[in-house]
């Protein structure tokens, strides 16, 4: 008897579209139901979490993968306001950046990232990093009770 795999939900929190296609193809490309909802600007974000507005109805996310960024609310803002939120701050938190210097990376953990992946330049990379990503922190690693996938 096989149970089926309960449907994971993956946040992207995204302002370029071109990143945001790649980033869907690499998780619909995955052999298990993913539904990635997609959100552009950090605001945006916080009220998805929150489940106000648009997203009063928004499932929790299982993973989420934060660019920095962001219109509105930086990225940075965004994550220290996630760890803030006692329903939020225990969801893994990936911040996928294009500029990952030390400074920024240090920043980053500082203020709760799980982990900081740079933008791969080319295609393949950046598809093959976000597959990588999400088998990690969607199938190999254990999460807190309550936030189990």
């Amino acid at each position: 008897l096989t149970v089926p795999k309960k449907e994971k939900t993956v946040l992207l929190v995204e302002d370029n579209p071109a990143d945001e296609r790649l980033a869907r193809e690499a998780l619909a490309s995955r052999n298990e139901t993913v539904r990635t909802e997609c959100v552009r600007d950090g605001e945006e974000a916080l009220l998805f979490l929150s489940r106000k507005g648009p997203y009063c109805d928004a499932p929790a996310p299982d993973l989420i993968i934060l660019d920095l960024g962001l219109p509105r609310k930086r990225g940075d803002q965004v994550l220290k306001a996630i760890r803030a939120d006692a329903d939020s701050r225990n969801t893994p938190v990936v911040v996928l950046t294009g500029s990952a210097t030390g400074e920024i990376t240090d920043k980053c953990y500082a203020l709760g990232a799980n982990c900081v992946v740079p933008k791969s330049l080319d295609l393949d990379g950046h598809i093959r990093t976000l597959n990588l990503t999400c088998d990690f922190w969607l199938d190999v690693a254990r999460l807190p009770r309550g936030r189990q996938t």
